[in-house]
């Protein structure tokens, strides 16, 4: 698996409004040199401007790393929204009902969909919102429901949270659900690895989970975060990659960036990788999977 020329991380996020402050995107090149940050075309990205960088931008052959949840759990349940009539058979499914039913709503945003008569009960939201079906049969923890790939996650070290959750610091629902949306309009022009077979050519989007590049770079779960030039060079450095040429602070939506463009450089050719010990083709065609996991 040594076809892909670029690589492209892209820190997500799920927050309301045109631009998003935790939006960054960081490209490492094949050929080496330091992964870089780019720049967004209106100086703060949006999500509608990753859209149209995807779609009508991107650089032949790349390996694009999306950190957001490509879909709701199933498999715990056997179907994303259990008792509904209506519930999505698949994750392109899925995806196309989101996109559907949030068509008037700006920037990518999913209020609508939270907030549905129907879909309401299953998601956790603020005001001390826990729907009636947050929870599902063996979920008992506060998390919620959890995908197979969130589960391989945890076997890691890591703490993941259900993508139905819209609540807390380490919510992940809105960023998941908003980059549903982005996947339902990029049907057709980028594949989405393991939900559509890796294509012998061309580019393919993944899940990453940017705190599982850091701790393969020698950071801990704990420290995952890194918030100084020296601290992502130190990380750099450990996966064989040039350092940045600059010290002193940077937020952590660059270094998650920067630091997993650089990982899926170092990995992305790993064949095991692309097999995962728990991913059937059944949690294929409706989890999906986190590239990695």
């Amino acid at each position: 698996m040594t076809r892909f020329e670029q690589f492209l991380a892209i820190d997500w996020s799920g927050a309301k409004g045109a631009t998003q402050k935790g939006i960054a995107l960081a490209l490492a090149d094949k050929e080496g040199g330091p992964p870089a940050l780019l720049k967004p075309p209106k100086g703060v990205w949006g999500r509608e401007d990753v859209l149209d960088l995807l779609r009508d931008d991107l650089p032949p052959d790349t390996l694009v790393g999306l950190d957001l949840g490509i879909a709701l759990p199933f498999a715990d349940c056997g179907a994303f929204f259990p008792g509904w009539d209506e519930s999505p058979c698949d994750a392109a499914s899925l995806w196309a009902l989101i996109d559907q039913i949030c068509a008037e709503d700006p920037n990518l945003e999913v209020q609508s969909f939270v907030d549905h008569p129907e879909l309401a009960a299953f998601f956790r939201r603020h005001g001390g919102r826990e729907g009636a079906k947050f929870r599902c049969d063996g979920a008992t923890h506060g998390r919620g429901r959890l995908r197979a790939t969130e589960h391989a996650q945890a076997a890691l070290g890591l703490r993941p949270y259900s993508n139905f959750n819209l609540v807390g610091a380490a919510q992940v629902g809105k960023s998941s659900l908003t980059g549903m949306r982005m996947l339902h309009q990029l049907r057709g022009s980028l594949p989405v690895w393991p939900i559509n077979p890796l294509p012998d050519t061309g580019s393919v989007a993944v899940e990453i989970y940017t705190s599982l590049a850091a701790i393969e770079a020698g950071r801990t779960p704990s420290t995952a975060k890194m918030r100084s030039y020296e601290e992502l060079n130190k990380a750099l450095t450990t996966l064989g990659s040039p350092p940045v040429g600059r010290s002193g602070k940077i937020d952590d939506h660059s270094t998650d960036a920067l630091i997993t463009a650089a990982w899926l450089r170092a990995v992305g050719h790993e064949n095991h990788r692309w097999e995962p010990a728990g991913l059937t083709d059944e949690i294929a065609r409706t989890e999906g999977w986190t590239f990695g996991a």
